[in-house]
């Protein structure tokens, strides 16, 4: 089974004057996303269904740049293999509450991508008192 490229999210320090600046650029619709800091980007808003991205606030320092997801069937299996062969976790196992699960790797050579599996139970574990 091949793992397609989902979505790619843009990170930014000012992700609501970035928004203006794609929807502006290519014509994009973007909206925020109610309740969270996280713009959602419909690359092909006619047909409705497109949804090509999201923008937020940068997560962590780093190059600047856009990141792409790949969506795997089981990330803990993925993520284990990765590892093995020789990719590097840049932000360990995540959840995006009643949505899924993703971590940002490096490749061997410090290419940064992500990996995503929906999971409608996905919730982050409680913090610990």
């Amino acid at each position: 089974m091949t793992s397609p490229v989902t979505h790619f999210e843009v990170y930014g320090e000012a992700p609501a004057q970035l928004a203006r600046f794609y929807a502006s650029l290519f014509g994009w619709q973007i909206e925020k996303a109610p309740g969270v800091d996280y713009w959602r980007i419909q690359t092909e808003p006619a047909n409705g269904k497109s949804f090509g991205g999201g923008l937020t606030y940068r997560a962590a320092d780093g190059p600047s740049s856009w990141l792409p997801y790949v969506t795997v069937s089981a990330l803990d299996d993925t993520l284990s293999e990765a590892q093995r062969i020789g990719a590097h976790i840049v932000r360990p196992k995540t959840a995006v509450p009643r949505t899924g699960w993703y971590a940002v790797l490096t490749d061997p050579e410090g290419n940064c991508f992500a990996i995503w599996q929906a999971d409608r139970t996905a919730f982050p574990s409680p913090e610990p008192d």
